[in-house]
Formats: structure tokens, sequence, C-alpha cells
């Protein structure tokens, strides 16, 4: 069993590097977006109206990217103090508690994100000419990938195999 978790959480490591990624690239992207902005409004006295609405559009991306990522990762913020006075087998199980809350709420976000973007679809947004509901697909999959993530954690902790908790190294990781 084990291995086999071993192999998810292989896969599920490629699929958090290139969330990463993505979510570095909006960064990136929306900074030259907001930076062209205020170039054209300053300089050129003619500032492009897609920037603002594209930039809020990559910014939910990356947020939501980068924060599936960070649970992975286990870098969100806790309160911990509880938990280096508990013994090991408590502990474990207030981190799978904690981790059951997180993959609810994470389900909540894709059922509700998938509602939303469904209901929005036919209007557009004005200045991209993209439908509605894209602006909910970064709510959806950033749900898609914390509930992996969470799952992850849970069937990692059952079987008796590390999770990672600020940063901790898993076995295999450089």
């Amino acid at each position: 069993m084990q291995s086999t978790i071993r192999r998810f959480s292989d896969l599920l490591g490629v699929i958090s590097r290139i969330a990463l990624w993505l979510s570095g690239a909006g960064l990136v992207l929306m900074t030259v977006f907001i930076a062209w902005q205020v170039w054209g409004r300053y300089v050129l006295n003619d500032s492009s109206r897609w920037t603002e609405v594209s930039s809020v559009l990559l910014m939910s991306w990356f947020i939501l990217l980068g924060a599936a990522v960070g649970l992975r990762e286990g870098n969100h913020l806790s309160f911990d103090i509880l938990i280096h006075v508990l013994p090991d087998k408590l502990r474990k199980v207030l981190f799978s508690i904690s981790d059951l809350v997180v993959l609810v709420f994470a389900g909540g976000m894709v059922v509700y994100g998938v509602q939303l973007a469904a209901q929005t679809w036919q209007n557009t947004m004005p200045m991209l000419g993209l439908p509605g509901g894209v602006q909910y697909l970064a709510l959806t999959t950033g749900g898609v990938l914390m509930v992996l993530f969470s799952l992850e954690r849970l069937l990692r902790r059952a079987v008796g195999l590390p999770t990672r908790r600020f940063g901790d190294p898993l076995d295999g990781d450089v």
C-alpha cells in the first residue's frame, strides 16, 4: 500500500510543480500588465482597458494555485502551540482533522465553483471577450488540487508515511 501511495505522491509532486510554475508565471505576467497600464496611463496618457481585468483574472489563478501548492508543502499558517506538547498519536489525529476540514472546504470550492462557472458562462467579460464563467475556473481548479493534496496527506498518514510540515522534505524530494 505504501508503494501505491508513494507513486500517487510522485504524480501529485509533478502536478504541484506545474501549478507552482504556472502560478509564478501568472504573477510575472500580472506585474507586466500592471506596469504597462501605469506606463500607458501616466506616460502615453492612453491606458489599455484590458490590463486591469486580465490582472485580476491572473491574480485569482496564481493565488489559488499557490494556495494549493502551499497546502501540499505544509506552508500554511497554523496555531501549533498545542501540537508541540501533545503525544505523537494525538498530534496525528489533530493533523488529520485539519486535513479533513480542508478537504471539505476545498470540495465546496469545487462544487460551488462549477455552479458559478456554469451559471455565468453565457455572460461575456467585456474587456476580454471571454465567457464570464472563466473567472471561476481558478476557484474550481484550486479546489480540485486542494482536494487531491488533502487526500494525499490523509493517505500518507494512514499508511505511516510522513507528511510535509512547513516545507519538510518527503522521501524522494530533492
